[in-house]
Parts: structure tokens; sequence; C-alpha cells
């Protein structure tokens, strides 16, 4: 059946809401074949907070929770206006539950969960990794199964295979420092604002990415990730070099990072059998991963999905598609849930 959702996400310091439509499964899903119907979106607004929080060098939760607050009703107007549909359109509603900031997710669980009732629609509870999951099947519904998802952003770095919707394995994370969050620490040390990752891949156009080998933290060990002492050694190479430009120490950097990121991608996929290999979160719009990671998924025979850098960053289209797909396997979500902001992703 399909139904027209409403979706809420306000984990961090992006304020989104999007309208999207579909039955959210496949009755009788072919061998190979995701088992994911199509999803439309029909509208997807996403408001940043870059500006509030620059001058802090981070997001502070309180300050992104009154910010929510203050710009969830008009993002709203403004999705359901986009969408050309009305209130009384909408056949759900849904909301990230976690992981992220408590303060930032309870606004936007507690707005989805009150237009539940003043609408009479079921509420979802929404995995916001889940939904980085799920970003990956908003442009290409019928990826090639297995795949492996490289999910990179701020808070996360982690390896995931996608036998099919709703059933994952991990196959690696971090050990320390996320990819994003060292792409944050060492543009700050080298004074050059926030965030971080964004301002490095501009300034990296500028610098010669093999002027600094700089150390790629365990790249020939499993698939686990290691990025605190790549950051050190930005530190200590800095120190005794002062006069390497910072556009040469940036394309460094990210050269290691993605080296890294892509290396263990690769094996991932050899390891389980993928078919496919998709990038997903908030680092996957940095521009030279986009570009190695395809261009070594094809070398090494893998189908590649890098998402349009919209449905990369926090967006409330991704959390609908899950929405959609949960609604449609495991129904509503019961309004007494709450938010979890160090939920897991549900492995089966």
């Amino acid at each position: 059946m399909e139904r027209t959702l409403l979706a809420i996400e306000t984990s961090c310091d992006e304020t989104s809401v999007a309208i999207v439509r579909g039955p959210g499964a496949v009755d009788d899903p072919t061998a190979g074949h995701s088992g994911f119907a199509p999803t439309e979106v029909l509208a997807n607004v996403v408001t940043s907070q870059i500006d509030l929080h620059a001058v802090f060098g981070g997001v502070v939760p309180e300050v992104a929770s009154r910010a929510h607050l203050d710009k969830l009703e008009a993002v709203t107007e403004e999705a359901l206006e986009a969408a050309g549909i009305a209130a009384e359109d909408i056949d759900a509603v849904a909301a990230t539950c976690g992981p992220g900031l408590i303060g930032a997710l309870l606004i936007g669980v507690s707005a989805a969960k009150a237009f539940s009732l003043a609408w009479g629609v079921p509420y979802v509870g929404v995995n916001h990794m889940e939904g980085h999951l799920f970003a990956t099947f908003l442009e290409q519904p019928d990826l090639e199964l297995p795949l492996v998802v490289l999910l990179v952003s701020g808070g996360h770095t982690m390896l995931v295979e996608v036998r099919r919707p709703g059933v994952y394995r991990y196959l690696g994370s971090t050990t320390d420092d996320a990819a994003g969050e060292a792409f944050d620490k060492v543009a700050r040390y080298l004074g050059l604002g926030y965030p971080g990752g964004p301002i490095i891949d501009r300034l990296a156009t500028e610098g010669d990415r093999e002027a600094v080998n700089f150390p790629r933290g365990i790249i020939d060990e499993g698939l686990d990730f290691s990025f605190s002492g790549m950051k050190t050694a930005v530190v200590n190479f800095v120190r005794r070099h002062p006069h390497v430009s910072n556009a040469d120490i940036a394309a460094s950097f990210q050269e290691a990072v993605v080296d890294v990121l892509v290396t263990k991608a690769i094996r991932a996929g050899h390891k389980v059998g993928a078919r496919t290999l998709c990038l997903g979160g908030g680092v996957a719009a940095n521009s030279r991963l986009r570009e190695r990671f395809a261009e070594a998924a094809a070398e090494e025979g893998f189908a590649a999905l890098v998402p349009d850098r919209a449905f990369c960053t926090d967006n409330a289209a991704m959390i609908g598609a899950a929405a959609l797909w949960r609604l449609a396997n495991d129904g509503a979500t019961p309004l007494d849930s709450g938010a979890d902001p160090s939920l897991k992703l549900t492995l089966t």
C-alpha cells in the first residue's frame, strides 16, 4: 500500500523535514533484488545551523536544540508547501529517534508524536544510521545485493554489510576518532574554521596531495579504522615544519584519510562477496573521497553508488525512506517510546 509520509530529522545541527511517498517494500523480491520499493521524494527541506555553531568551533547541544525548536514549524510548513499537499494528505509521520544529541532528538520526536496524535496517523521512530543506509536506495532502489556501505560522518565511521533492508552486519568501525571528527580537529588546529571537512576539501584543491606522506592508520589490518594518530601526525609535522602551506597539509591529510577509507571498503567488499559498494554519511560529500571510491570500485569489479550530496548529509528524505520500509514491515512505533542518544543499529 502506497503511503505519503512526513519525516523529521533533528539528530544534530540540521533541521530537516521531508515528504516522501511509496509502499516501502515489494511483495516478492527476486533473487539479488533489494526488496525495497522506489521512494518518491516530494520535498526535502534542510536548514543548517553552521553559522550558529561556527563561533564556538563545534556543535553546542543546547544551541542546537533551541534552533530546532525555533525552525521546525517553518521548515514543516515549507516542506508541505513544496510537496503541494496538506496535512490531511499525510498517512504517517516519522522522526529520527537516535543516535544523536538527546535534546535535539527530543525536539523532532516530540513534534512527530504530536502530529501523529493530531492527525490520527501512525508514528515511526527511525535509527539515524539506518537512515543513511536507506539513502543508498533513494536513487537506485534495485541495487544488487549483498552490498557494503561505507558510512562516514562526524560521529561515525563504519563498514556495514546490507544483505537486504533490515538485515545488517557490522564489518568494521573506528576505534577512536571518526573521519569527520579528525577533519574538524585538523582544521581547528590549522586555524581554518568550522566545519573542517568542507574547508579542507576546498583548500586541498590548491595543494599537493603528495607534499607530505602522512601515516595511514592501521591500513593493512582488518576492517577497523583509526584516525586519532593521523590527526596527531599532522600536529607534530606542522610544529616541526611551520613553513609548509596549509593547502599542502590539507591535501596530504585528506589523501591519507581517503586512502584508508577506500582501501578498507574494497577489502570489505571482497571479504563478503559484495556486488555493490555504496558511500554514505556527511563525509561522503568530500570530492576526493567520491572520486577515489568510484574509481577503486570500478577497478576491482564492483558496482558503485556515490549518492547525490543532498542525500549524504543529514536529511529527512533518508529518514522517510527508512520509515516507509519499517512501517510496511514492522508496523508503527508505540507512542510511549523515547529517544536514545546512543541507539545502536539493529543487527540480524
